[in-house]
C-alpha cells in the first residue's frame, strides 16, 4: 500500500520535465491500489496497464489518492482537486472510475484544460458520475456490458466511449478430478459477491461429495462476514466452505491448480476477470448472469458456453446447476472441453494495454 498522496513516476525513456509529452499520462489511482490485503479486479487491471504502458514507452506518472473511494470525504475530494491543479496545462491523466466519477466538481474544473479519461471499473449511475463522464475528453470501459450501461444513462457521444477488456496470464492447464468436487470462489466477502447465496444452494446439495474453498478478502464488510459464519454454522457447512482470506501470486496459482469448478454468485460483475482466470486453466464456471459475466464467459468458435449461467439472487437455480455438475459425468467432460478451447481464444494484457495505448493517444491528439 502506498503512503498518503505518493506520486511514482515510471517508464522507459526519459520523460519531458513538463509531464504532458505525447506519452506522458498521468494516472489517478485509489490509495490501496498495491495493497495485498484487498486484492481486486480494479486495482489489478490498474496495476497490469500501468506496467505494460511504462514497459511500451510511456511516461507513466502515478499519483496514489487516498480516500473512502467511492464514498470520500470533502477533504478527501479537496485533496484530489488540489493534485489535478496541480497538474501542467494539457496533461492526459487516466483516472480510476472511483475516483473520478466520486468528485465530479474536481473534474469538471480541470476539463478546459487537461485530457481526462476516466476507467470505468464499476458504474456509479448518478448524476455526479453523469457529469464527471461529461468533461471527459475518452472515456474506458472494461467490459461491453459497461459501455453498453454508460450510454443507456447519461447522453455520451458514443465515439468517446471505449472498450478496453482485462487480459488474463497464460496459465498451465487443470486437469479436474474424476469427480469434480473441488468447488472454488474467488471473490472478497460481500453481499454483493453473493456468499450467502452461494452457502444457501451448497446447503441444498449437502448430501453430495464437495468442498467449496472460498478465496478473498475478510474484512472488507466485517457484519457480513459474522453472518455468514453464523449460516454456514447453522448448516454444518463451516468445513466444507472455508473462508481462507485473499490469496496473491503462487498461493492464488495453487487454489486454482487445485480446483474442478470456479463459482460466482455475484449480484454484480462488471466484467468478471476471475472467470477468465479460471478459463485460462480450462476451468469451466458456474455463476450469475449479472453485467458482464456472460461477456468474459464467452462462447467456444461451436456456440458452446464453457460453464453454467444461472439467475441472479436465485439460490435454486444454483444448486440445481451444482447438483447438475457434481451428478453427470458427461455434462462435466463437455463443459472441460469447451472451457479449454475458450482458453485458446483468451487475449493477454499486452493486448489490454496496446488498445488503452490506442485511446489514450486518441485523446492526446483531440
Amino acid at each position: 500500500m502506498r503512503a498518503s498522496g505518493e506520486t511514482r513516476l515510471h517508464g522507459t525513456g526519459p520523460p519531458p520535465r513538463c509531464g504532458r509529452g505525447p506519452r506522458d499520462v498521468h494516472v489517478i489511482l485509489p490509495n490501496d491500489i498495491d495493497d495485498p490485503a484487498t486484492p481486486s479486479g480494479g486495482n489489478t487491471y490498474d496495476r497490469r496497464v500501468c506496467d505494460g504502458l511504462a514497459a511500451t514507452g510511456w511516461a507513466v506518472h502515478e499519483h496514489a489518492v487516498p480516500g473512502a473511494w467511492p464514498q470520500p470525504t470533502a477533504q478527501e475530494q479537496t485533496r484530489l482537486a488540489r493534485q489535478l491543479a496541480a497538474l501542467p496545462d494539457g496533461a492526459l491523466v487516466l483516472i480510476d472510475g472511483l475516483v473520478g466519477s466520486a468528485a465530479p466538481d474536481a473534474l469538471c474544473a480541470q476539463a478546459h484544460r487537461l485530457r481526462l479519461v476516466p476507467l470505468i471499473h464499476m458504474p456509479l449511475l448518478d448524476d455526479g458520475e453523469g457529469r464527471a463522464l461529461a468533461a471527459a475528453t475518452r472515456v474506458v470501459t472494461t467490459s461491453e456490458w459497461t459501455r453498453q450501461t454508460l450510454l443507456a444513462r447519461y447522453p455520451l457521444p458514443v465515439d468517446r466511449v471505449h472498450v478496453v477488456h482485462p487480459g488474463v496470464d497464460p496459465a498451465p492447464l487443470t486437469p479436474g478430478s474424476p469427480s469434480g468436487s473441488r468447488l472454488l470462489c474467488v471473490a472478497a466477502v460481500t453481499p454483493g459477491k453473493g456468499h450467502d447465496l452461494l452457502a444457501q444452494a451448497l446447503a441444498r446439495v449437502a448430501e453430495l461429495p464437495w468442498r467449496c474453498v472460498c478465496v478473498g478478502s475478510v474484512t472488507r464488510d466485517p457484519r457480513f462476514v459474522a453472518a455468514l459464519r453464523a449460516q454456514l454454522d447453522a448448516d454444518g457447512l463451516t468445513d466444507r466452505m472455508p473462508l481462507v482470506g485473499p490469496r496473491t501470486g503462487a498461493d492464488l496459482a495453487a487454489a486454482y491448480a487445485a480446483a474442478d469448478l470456479l463459482v460466482l454468485a455475484s449480484r454484480a460483475e462488471t466484467y468478471g476477470m476471475v472467470v477468465t482466470e479460471a478459463l485460462a486453466r480450462g476451468i469451466p464456471v458456474v455463476a450469475t448472469a449479472v453485467g458482464g459475466v456472460p461477456e468474459a464467459m464467452g462462447e467456444t468458435p461451436d456456440g458452446d458456453r464453457p460453464g453454467v449461467l444461472v439467475a441472479r439472487d436465485d439460490p435454486g437455480a444454483l444448486a440445481d446447476a451444482l447438483r447438475r455438475w457434481l451428478g453427470d459425468p458427461a455434462l462435466r467432460e463437455r463443459l472441460r472441453r469447451a472451457a479449454r478451447a475458450r482458453r485458446a481464444q483468451l487475449t493477454g494484457w499486452d493486448v489490454t494495454t496496446a488498445r488503452l495505448a490506442q485511446v489514450l493517444t486518441e485523446a492526446v491528439a483531440v
